[in-house]
């Protein structure tokens, strides 16, 4: 192990620096991961314009790791070895001893550290992770493929297999970036009839490719009454957190339908008490996913053939990826490079054969 590696940290809100840090030996239950790739997701804003500039040593962000185990603590199952392939999502790995944990609900446990906000995450060439987080990482995928799909994949994905829809049903994605883009190729693959909404006719293309069947654009006509005209959406999953806008979309839900939130935010939700109560639909939120989700997540990635379309930049452009993604100027993941020459698959070229969509009407 070297005796030191190199970071990007938040010396001070926004502002991400590259330093070099003493290397740490893992503790009892960690690894020490020597990081590959790190995908940049629109909650490492909070975590970097939120930071507090007393915490010493300053945060390092990121909650898309991909990398090799390098050195293993004391206590660690043998499941894990050094030089695997493993990732690290927004949850830091559970306590197995809280209420939530007793039950099976390991991604709702109350002890586990938020990778790049309370603990540090992958902005860095090495990072410490609870072995109970690790995530064992497919062959098939590279680095900067498996990364977004450690959070904004497994985010989707779970979100859609709780929604209550089946293979046939009308399911809305409202909201087109990094998780909406992910969401689209999960949905169709599940065998549902993808609606996609958004705002504006120059991504509808984007959208049919990745497998909506219908893109209805908010700018040109209602969505939820298109959606009511269709037969009503038996599931919506929300990416955004605008409060306002998902309100009004609630109404293109079909009876039994349920709306499940995926953008978090702090200001309340509208809700129409009697659209729920006489259609009897539900509200649903829905966090990431559990490590033993997150590899479901990736294989199914790999069986039905969805990745994430990234951007890729060296680590040490962290700040420029960073202001890149806030702007939105990306299609449609952000990913770090930190290491290379690991990778045991090659990207894959083909183009995506769900084209076959429509513009609504």
């Amino acid at each position: 192990m070297n005796a030191t590696y190199r970071a990007m940290q938040v010396t001070r809100p926004g502002v991400l620096e590259l330093v070099e840090r003493p290397s740490t030996a893992p503790g009892i239950g960690q690894v020490l991961i020597a990081v590959e790739a790190c995908g940049i997701c629109g909650a490492d804003v909070g975590d970097i314009e939120g930071a507090d500039p007393a915490l010493q040593p300053p945060r390092v962000p990121g909650h898309e790791v991909v990398g090799r185990i390098a050195a293993l603590g004391e206590h660690v199952s043998s499941l894990w070895k050094v030089g695997q392939r493993v990732g690290v999502g927004r949850l830091g790995g559970s306590c197995g001893e809280c209420v939530q944990c007793r039950q099976g609900h390991f991604q709702l446990c109350q002890h586990q550290p938020f990778v790049g906000a309370t603990c540090d995450g992958g902005y860095a060439e090495m990072m410490l992770a609870r072995a109970s987080g690790l995530v064992s990482i497919p062959d098939e995928l590279l680095a900067e493929e498996a990364a977004p799909l450690l959070c904004a994949g497994v985010a989707t994905f779970n979100a859609l297999k709780k929604c209550g829809a089946q293979a046939g049903d009308t399911v809305a994605i409202f909201g087109f970036g990094g998780l909406g883009h992910m969401a689209l190729q999960y949905a169709r693959r599940m065998g549902f009839r993808v609606v996609a909404v958004g705002r504006g006719s120059d991504i509808a293309e984007d959208a049919l490719n990745l497998g909506a069947h219908v893109y209805i654009d908010t700018h040109e006509e209602d969505a939820a009454t298109t959606l009511k005209e269709m037969g009503g959406a038996h599931a919506i999953v929300t990416t955004i957190s605008a409060p306002v806008a998902v309100s009004a979309l609630m109404a293109g839900l079909a009876p039994q339908g349920c709306l499940v939130l995926l953008g978090a935010g702090k200001d309340p939700l509208p809700v129409s008490t009697g659209h729920l109560v006489v259609g009897e639909r539900s509200l649903l939120g829905s966090i990431t996913g559990s490590p033993y989700e997150n590899e479901k997540t990736l294989d199914f990635s790999v069986l039905a053939g969805v990745r994430p379309r990234i951007e890729v930049m060296p680590f040490e452009q962290a700040n420029e990826a960073y202001q890149r993604m806030k702007s939105g100027d990306v299609k449609f993941r952000m990913v770090l490079t930190i290491a290379r020459g690991h990778a045991t698959a090659r990207p894959s070229t083909r183009d995506d054969d769900l084209s076959m969509g429509a513009r609504h009407p």
